[in-house]
Order: structure tokens, then sequence, then C-alpha cells
């Protein structure tokens, strides 16, 4: 029989926890998180990490596995994904996968192009980003590559970097190198989208922000504060607190701007999902979209 990867994908604040536990529900089977942010164990509250009762629900993966201080590069991510599902697979017909992160899911469907890559690079340009900042990064790649960049998650500086290292290295713009030619796998993909107003969601953002400040986000930044070197920690929730602990502004400009910048994220995330990776929408509402989705899969 056919190995199915059911995967729920689409912006933040879309609801995709929710489909994704009772879509593993539905069929027994287990979760695999495609969320860059999740996965490490220092950080909760500012990545919307899901509830101890939520993870209790079905067995999770890529959920707080990692230390901040040791990067999963999608590349990574790929390798020790397809080893799980490869386990998986021999115990359910159906896993279900879920995140945001168009990188990481389509680094287990298609498989990455192998672009170049070197050690020396990369630490010379760690030091540069050490040295002038995010938005430095920001614009090189901007300059060298807008069309990359106008799909990037552009305060992850982990993926602004590897742009500007195969840049580098290779003369080339990283978008015009990457092939998409997709790899053979085991098992067929289908990715499902859950439909929103814009408007809507981006008050489901606003909402979440809130009360991720109300469940004690503040006081997770500033225990994180000495190691805000480090690149997983340059991203949407920390960065705006960080700074507002340095004094560039009051709190409630920093929530303010948390809020924009992670409406923003999602716009770049629907833009990501729309242009790289085709997929089924469905309704927003869970039960609807579990139907559908189940109704689906019975007629493959």
């Amino acid at each position: 029989m056919s190995k199915h990867l059911l995967i729920i994908g689409g912006p933040t604040a879309s609801g995709k926890t929710t489909l994704a536990i009772a879509l593993a529900k539905h069929f027994g089977t287990e979760i695999l998180s495609a969320d860059s942010r999740q996965v490490y164990k220092e950080l909760k509250i500012g990545v919307a990490r899901p509830t101890e009762e939520e993870l209790a629900a079905v067995p999770h993966h890529f959920i707080a596995t990692n230390s901040i201080h040791e990067p999963l590069s999608a590349g990574r991510y790929e390798q020790e994904a397809l080893a799980l599902l490869e386990k998986l697979f021999q115990q359910h017909d159906v896993v279900v996968m879920a995140g945001g992160s168009g990188l990481f899911i389509k680094a287990v469907t298609e498989g990455l192009d192998n672009l170049p890559a070197s050690h020396d690079m990369k630490v010379q340009l760690h030091e540069e980003l050490d040295e002038k900042g995010l938005e430095w990064l920001q614009q090189e790649v901007e300059k060298l590559d807008p069309e990359y960049y106008a799909s990037a998650d552009q305060q992850n500086p982990r993926r602004l970097l590897r742009a500007l290292e195969v840049i580098r290295l290779s003369g080339q713009t990283y978008s015009s190198l990457r092939t998409g030619k997709a790899k053979e796998r085991p098992f067929r993909s289908h990715l499902y989208l859950p439909e929103w107003d814009r408007d809507v969601l981006y008050d489901r953002i606003n909402k979440r922000v809130d009360q991720m400040m109300a469940e004690g986000q503040e006081e997770e930044a500033r225990s994180l504060l000495p190691h805000r070197h480090l690149s997983t920690l340059h991203t949407v929730g920390y960065s705006e607190l960080f700074d507002h602990f340095d004094g560039l502004y009051d709190l409630e400009t920093a929530v303010a701007l948390i809020a924009q910048h992670t409406r923003h994220y999602a716009k770049r995330q629907l833009t990501w999902f729309r242009n790289e990776a085709p997929a089924t929408p469905v309704s927003h509402t869970t039960q609807e979209a579990l139907e559908q989705i189940i109704t689906g899969y019975e007629k493959m």
C-alpha cells in the first residue's frame, strides 16, 4: 500500500496545530513539526509552541529537540526527517506534518539543491554579521538577489547568510541556482493550506501577540538576553524585546513591532506557499478541513 505524508502548511496563526492533531488522531498516527523555531527547547512562548496538552494528544517530533546553540539547518532537517519517516511508515500508512517553514517542507518532499558551501566563508559571514548587524545582511541580500529576498524570511539571518554564502562562492544569484528539480521519495506528499481572509488572519496574529505577552514573553526574552548574539535568536518576538531592553523604545512599541513583523512574516509565508508549493486549499474551520482532507484521501 502507498505511504502518504499529509502536510498542513500555511502562515503563522492559521490553525495548523489544531488541524494536524485532529488529523493525526483520526489516522492513529504521529506528527512531524516543520517549524524552524519550535525545534528549539529554549523558545516556548515566543514561537507559539503547542501546549503540553496538545503535545500529549499525539506523538510529536522536532518540537524542543535542539538547543539554540545547535542550529538546525534545512539540510540536516531533511536527513533526520527522512530517516524518521522511514521508521514511521513501517508502522503507519499515513504520517502528518505541520508547520510554516516552507524550506523545511520542501527539503522533505522534494530535496534541496546541491549548492556550494564553505566553512571559511560561513565563519567570515558570521563575523561580518556580528560586526555590522542584521540590517546590513538584509541590505546585502536584497541588493545582490532581490528575487530571493522578496520571498525570504527577512528576520532569519541563517537563511540570509546561506544565500549570501552561495552568492559569494558562485558569483551567481541564490535564486538562479535553485533548480527546483524534485528528488524521488518513497511516499506521496499532499499539502493542504487552511484558507483565511487576510484581515481575519492579521487580527488573529495581533491577538496571539497579546496572548504571548500575557503568558510571559517579556520574561522569556529577558532570560535569553545573554545569548542574543546567536543567529537562532535573531527572530521575531525576541529581537524587538532585546531592543526594548536596550532602551531603543518602550514596551508598547516593542509589542506593536512584534505584531507588525509577524504580519509581514505571514505575508511572506503566503507568498512562498502560493509560488513554491502546489497545495490544496481547505476550510479554516478545523472540522470542515478535517472532513475535506479525509474525503480526498479516501479517493486517492
